[in-house]
């Protein structure tokens, strides 16, 4: 028997005001998607905003469906939408924000293990890490390098 020791990095923003402009700029267009979602089931909107290496800024946000799951997150929203309309385009950065309409949400929240899972399968296509930032409403926001931060032992094609 032997053990594995998986490490997570993570950088921490106290608020949005500490990312660079760039970054908040980002987060501002992921801010304006989350008020843009469709979650009268689970009152809980999310909004992503991708930046890609053509300058373009490609949101997304989550859309739910009363035949519950067959609604879509804002990270899948907006990483499909990229794959179909920019799909020779690489994925640099991801902003996330996410947050109830019957409370407050002050930590931050990651995308969920499906969200992940898309997020890994463009990483590896495009052959380049995704830098992730991830907020609630209001507070922290952390930032990773990379999907592989939340997503340490990934499935891939090889595994086919």
């Amino acid at each position: 028997m032997k053990e594995i020791k998986v490490n997570t990095q993570f950088t921490v923003f106290d608020s949005i005001n500490e990312l660079s402009l760039e970054d908040q700029d980002l987060m501002k267009n992921a801010i304006e998607a989350r008020n843009n979602a469709y979650a009268p089931y689970s009152k809980f909107n999310v909004g992503c905003a991708l930046l890609l290496d053509n300058g373009e800024i490609v949101i997304g946000s989550n859309q739910e469906n009363a035949a519950y799951p067959s609604g879509l997150c804002a990270e899948r929203v907006a990483i499909f939408h990229t794959g179909a309309v920019y799909p020779k385009s690489k994925i640099l950065k991801m902003a996330i924000t996410a947050g109830s309409t019957t409370s407050v949400a002050s930590k931050p929240i990651p995308p969920c293990g499906a969200c992940r899972q898309s997020i890994f399968e463009y990483e590896f296509k495009q052959d380049l890490p995704i830098e992730i930032y991830f907020m609630g409403e209001t507070g922290e926001v952390y930032q990773s390098n990379s999907i592989q931060n939340l997503l340490p032992l990934s499935f891939d094609k090889n595994f086919l």
